[in-house]
């Protein structure tokens, strides 16, 4: 009778999983990131990994690692299989009719653009469930199932709607914006940054104070934008805003924009909708409910 050989053991998922990464992104340090673990980790998975084949995939150089030439013409085929992978995953989800609206976004927008949207969005679309997950970086559509991201970017691409002109200027609270009628007056105040936008200060003054001696460096930078914010409105310096995020605290009076110049930003809040078919039934209505209630925000 025929014996059926074997199947050739292949290394664990994970050591396979670090290699791609780490060959894709050509970098231990990323891998580690997009895959949420430490460095080290990613070290001793592709370790793993060269052991079960018998050979190394990485070359060890002074200033880093390279891939060997078999390592890179067999990434594109893994990248490939993970993509594949990713999406039988997907479809498999997207399988239950009643799953919720995953939508990524970036922390300050996900704060102060979205979560004060959440419960009239709710209202409007009874019995929706909604999970969202604050990152950094737009989610890569092929691999991370998002139905919708929230970012700024400065095109948009693939269906993406941008939601408007932005501009930055700086904000503080009405008691401190009294103290403030010159650059002079803006010289004497602390100035807050978002540890991401530090560079905004030094652009706004070259904007509308081109002739001003400050120096736009000093005073704290925070990790994420709501701390600045929370600073700004009790009255702990001025903060270079973003109007896309300020202008409810605007419009309530609760901060006030000491100068009126605006300088406009290339990048604009951007809706990115998933495309295709198994992404969520009601992504489209929502996309129009956000684009509308930005809309009815401005006319207030």
């Amino acid at each position: 009778m025929p014996v059926k050989p074997p199947r050739p053991r292949l290394p664990s998922l994970n050591a396979l999983r670090a290699f791609e990464a780490a060959a894709r992104l050509e970098s231990f340090t990323k891998a580690a990131d997009e895959l949420g673990v430490t460095a080290g980790a990613v070290t001793q998975q592709i370790r793993q990994f060269e052991a079960t084949l018998g050979f190394p995939v990485f070359r060890r150089l002074a200033q880093g690692v390279a891939l060997t030439d078999a390592a890179r013409e067999a990434l594109p085929r893994l990248t490939r299989g993970f993509d594949m992978l990713g999406q039988a995953v997907q479809a498999l989800r997207e399988a239950e009719p009643h799953r919720p609206l995953a939508i990524a976004a970036l922390p300050c927008l996900a704060q102060l653009w979205l979560s004060p949207r959440l419960p009239a969005l709710q209202q409007a679309f009874p019995g929706l469930q909604i999970s969202l997950a604050a990152m950094e970086e737009p989610p890569d559509p092929r691999r991370e199932p998002y139905d919708l991201s929230l970012f700024y970017r400065e095109a948009a691409e693939g269906g993406a709607l941008q939601l408007g002109d932005d501009a930055i200027l700086p904000v503080c609270a009405p008691a401190l914006a009294r103290q403030i009628t010159s650059a002079t007056d803006l010289a004497r105040q602390t100035l807050l940054h978002d540890a991401v936008w530090r560079s905004d200060w030094t652009r706004w003054f070259a904007f509308a104070l081109p002739e001003a001696r400050i120096d736009a460096g000093r005073g704290p930078a925070f990790s994420l934008y709501s701390l600045a914010l929370e600073a700004a409105l009790s009255g702990s310096g001025v903060l270079m805003g973003r109007m896309s995020l300020v202008a409810p605290h605007l419009a309530s009076g609760r901060l006030v924009a000491p100068f009126a110049q605006a300088m406009p930003t290339p990048d604009r809040l951007t809706l990115t909708p998933a495309i295709g078919p198994g992404a969520h039934a009601r992504r489209g209505e929502i996309v129009e409910w956000l684009a509308r209630s930005v809309e009815g925000a401005a006319q207030i």
